[in-house]
């Protein structure tokens, strides 16, 4: 039996780990339980890898249904925003979150394999199986793009000031009509440069923005 040549086994190689890849990526989808719970009749868009949502999401310890989080609380938080996919929830959430449509709900009990782990996290015990109902409020374009930075930075200067990010937050909310909590805004421009304006100049730079660090930026 002869060995393929170093080219086509190469190439053999690579479609073996994108398959494998894509099993993992699978397997990690059916660790979660999700039920939806509500389903609007018109849904336009459906939420993506790179989106910028704003959802609600309540938590509960799956054990004994105890609330260890609930956005709709002025307490414990308020509707978030954040880019689906990459680390900025855990990654049950970046998962149960994946093709929504807005204003769709789903109850989701997430594993601790894709939660906190062996260690647990402030109210959540170690090995946690946790329960999430889960609204998605909206989906704005996302933005760690070239196109959407070079839209927030009026300027031209690379740097995203609070001023720019806040024009662009009144903009976006314009676009769905929605009446929302005059204080929302603040506490939203708030979250945005407590997760990204790292080294507290109060800019967000090019690095500090692009999560996916495109060359063109």
């Amino acid at each position: 039996m002869t060995m393929p040549s170093c080219p086509v086994f190469i190439l053999l190689l690579q479609v073996l780990l994108l398959l494998l890849g894509r099993i993992h990526c699978e397997n990690e989808e059916e660790k979660i339980k999700m039920e939806v719970t509500h389903l609007p009749s018109v849904c336009t868009q459906k939420s993506k890898r790179g989106d910028l949502v704003n959802a609600h999401y309540d938590g509960y310890l799956a054990k004994d249904l105890s609330k260890f989080y609930c956005s709709r609380s002025e307490k414990d938080g308020h509707p978030k925003w954040f880019v689906l996919g990459v680390g900025q929830v855990i990654k049950g959430l970046d998962i149960a979150l994946m093709d929504m449509c807005p204003g769709e709900k789903r109850k989701v009990i997430i594993p601790p394999s894709l939660a906190y782990g062996e260690t647990g996290y402030d109210k959540i015990p170690p090995n946690a199986t946790l329960m999430f109902e889960i609204e998605l409020l909206g989906i704005s374009k996302g933005p760690r793009s070239l196109e959407a930075f070079l839209q927030i930075d009026l300027d031209n200067d690379k740097f995203l000031s609070k001023d720019e990010i806040s024009h662009y937050l009144t903009e976006e909310f314009k676009k769905d009509g929605k009446q929302r909590d005059p204080s929302m805004h603040g506490r939203i421009l708030t979250d945005i440069f407590q997760k990204n304006d790292h080294d507290s100049d109060g800019l967000i730079s090019v690095r500090e923005y692009n999560v996916y660090r495109h060359d063109e930026l």
